[in-house]
């Protein structure tokens, strides 16, 4: 059976490919296309004999031709009225149904809550959650990875027709999957390759990691070719799906595929570094509209490098919070991209993250064992307790008044793991209870935090979880009274639970100062990227009032932490009515998406799609 044969297998799938050359063949061929010949391939990618029509945004369907035989009879005259009257009723009512305004897809390594690992996740979903409340059409791709949570997925099922990719000089098969995550269609890639790529025990920290996520952006690619999808959009997320830009630029689009793409960078330290030959594995020449040094490192000249590849070659390029926007054009924040940044500033936005208030919503959130609202803190106070009886910290007589602070983190340099070590000790000797819960895959971190655990095993007032359980993460933002944030650096500040490696990762996105205050937690926090975008300190004088909700502190040391930490600690134990009035106050703060990310997003798509270029301003 041929490749062209096997590439189109069907039994009635309801996601159809259409019957084209892959994108590999029409590289390969192009040069010796006369432009009849490209006419009549176009003719071909239109589908078999069939008149094709545009339906919703780059859907296409089959028209149907009525004959004059189909109309029947003639219609008598009172039939003939009703129709119409019916027709002008119409005119004057139109449909509340609206259709999709864009067709959005979106690439990613991650989705909450079936593939997550961190804050990366939960911004691909919220995002593309909320793009759809505003009548887009949203469609997700990811890995079909072995470890997927399926209990997510609704009406999850395999489509009948499979497709072909190229890789490393060859054709594979891969199987497509399909399902609905919080209310989005998602595909999940399922490559019918030796390796197994995504057949594995995690999502990252594999040592072929690279390979697998440029054969996924390939596969994806050709996945929206051979179904015949046309999106407006294509948005990326960070650097495992960052190849998909300068693939489309240089073979995609050429084949039929001329969306516009979005990237966005949720950190800009894991960047996909590799040799050069690994990066022609998915069929990349360097020739134009392609050069070498789009792709080659900054630091290492004889590395290629695929998130710059992406920054260069996207239609714009947002980062998860203003301030973390400015400091990736230094030399000490970009990681080494920031000439790279520098040369692209008017594509390059900064974007703070919302949250789902539908999802982290302290009145029905289902993983905590009490409710409570704005209006009623009754509830967050009987949580406090049953979480310290839960991990066996006192809650009685003298006990019950103590403040309780609380972290969850990734236990890395960059969460500034020694600070977070000097708290608990400081809270400790000021009087107060400290949870922490987090995880950690280097080795003298992990080692040090087992044995501050082991130390720690039987106390009263601390207690440290080193793994990672959803259910106990959403008690701690609801149960805890103050939450410590000390991060060296951070985009946006989104907790990453149970993430196994920095050099692989998306970072922090948006907001475990977020979902801290949306559970009537307050945040005392380093003023660092998205930190500063979103905590204003309590005495901070020429901060708007109505904006001051937490505690921050500029230096990365242990006295500037533990001032600010014994300024909260102060409020909480000598004002208690304006600490209730606090904890009211940032419960109240729309830090939703539709809070003014998703406008933003809206009109740099808008602008994009209409214009052909990026907006100057977003604001």
């Amino acid at each position: 059976m041929s490749i062209e044969t096997k590439r189109f297998r069907n039994s009635g799938a309801e996601e159809s490919p259409v019957q084209v050359a892959s994108a590999k063949q029409l590289e390969m061929a192009l040069p010796q296309r006369s432009q009849e010949t490209l006419a009549s391939g176009h003719q071909l990618l239109m589908g078999n004999n069939e008149l094709l029509s545009s339906f919703g945004n780059g859907v296409n369907v089959p028209s149907r031709r009525i004959t004059p035989a189909s109309c029947g009879a003639a219609i008598p005259q009172t039939q003939v009225k009703n129709l119409v009257a019916a027709l002008v009723g119409s005119l004057e009512c139109p449909p509340t149904v609206k259709r999709p305004r864009y067709h959005i897809v979106h690439l990613a390594s991650e989705m909450a809550p079936v593939a997550k690992v961190g804050g990366l996740g939960d911004v691909v979903t919220g995002l593309g959650r909320a793009l759809q409340k505003k009548h887009h059409r949203v469609e997700i791709i990811i890995p079909k990875y072995k470890t997927l949570d399926m209990s997510g997925i609704k009406n999850f099922k395999k489509l009948n027709k499979h497709f072909y990719s190229y890789f490393e000089g060859a054709e594979h098969e891969n199987m497509v999957w399909t399902g609905v995550v919080e209310g989005l269609r998602v595909f999940f890639i399922d490559p019918l390759h030796p390796a197994e790529f995504f057949n594995r025990g995690g999502i990252y920290c594999e040592p072929d990691d690279f390979k697998r996520f440029t054969y996924f952006s390939r596969a994806s690619l050709e996945f929206l070719l051979q179904f015949g999808k046309r999106p407006h959009l294509i948005h990326c997320h960070d650097w495992p799906v960052a190849v998909v830009a300068p693939l489309c630029k240089s073979i995609y689009s050429s084949a039929g595929l001329t969306s516009k793409l979005a990237f966005t960078c949720h950190n800009f330290e894991p960047q996909g570094k590799e040799s050069m030959e690994a990066l022609t594995s998915c069929g990349l020449q360097f020739q134009a509209p392609l050069h070498t040094d789009h792709f080659q490192d900054n630091i290492s000249a004889d590395r290629i490098n695929v998130l710059k590849g992406g920054l260069v070659h996207s239609d714009f390029v947002t980062t998860v919070s203003p301030t973390y926007a400015k400091e990736v054009l230094t030399p000490e924040g970009g990681e080494g991209l920031h000439t790279t940044l520098r040369a692209m500033t008017k594509k390059f936005y900064g974007v703070v993250n919302g949250i789902d208030d539908t999802v982290w919503n302290p009145a029905t959130d289902p993983h905590l064992e009490e409710h409570f609202s704005m209006d009623d803190l009754k509830g967050k106070e009987v949580l406090k307790n049953k979480l310290r009886l839960r991990l066996g910290l006192a809650n009685l007589g003298i006990d019950a008044k103590r403040p309780l602070v609380c972290c969850v983190s990734r236990l890395v340099p960059q969460k500034g793991v020694h600070l977070l070590r000097s708290a608990i000790f400081h809270t400790l000797n000021r009087g107060g209870q400290f949870i922490l819960q987090g995880t950690s895959q280097d080795p003298v971190i992990k080692k040090d935090f087992d044995e501050l655990a082991q130390q720690f095993e039987n106390h009263p007032h601390v207690r440290l979880v080193l793994r990672y359980e959803e259910t106990l993460t959403h008690n701690i933002y609801g149960a805890a009274d103050i939450f410590v944030i000390p991060s060296i650096f951070e985009p946006c500040g989104l907790t990453q639970k149970g993430v196994p490696s920095l050099r692989y990762l998306s970072n922090e996105i948006a907001g475990t100062q977020m979902y801290s205050m949306r559970y009537g937690t307050i945040p005392v926090v380093r003023k660092t990227g998205g930190l500063a975008d979103s905590v204003f300190d309590v005495d901070q004088k020429h901060a708007v009032v109505e904006k001051r909700n937490g505690f921050t502190f500029s230096e990365p040391t242990e006295e500037a932490l533990a001032s600010a930490l014994d300024r909260a600690l102060l409020y909480y134990k000598e004002h208690p009515d304006w600490w209730k009035a606090l904890v009211s106050k940032v419960m109240r703060i729309d830090m939703s998406w539709d809070a003014a990310p998703i406008d933003q997003y809206i009109k740099l798509y808008e602008h994009t799609v209409q214009e052909g270029h990026p907006p100057a301003s977003i604001s």
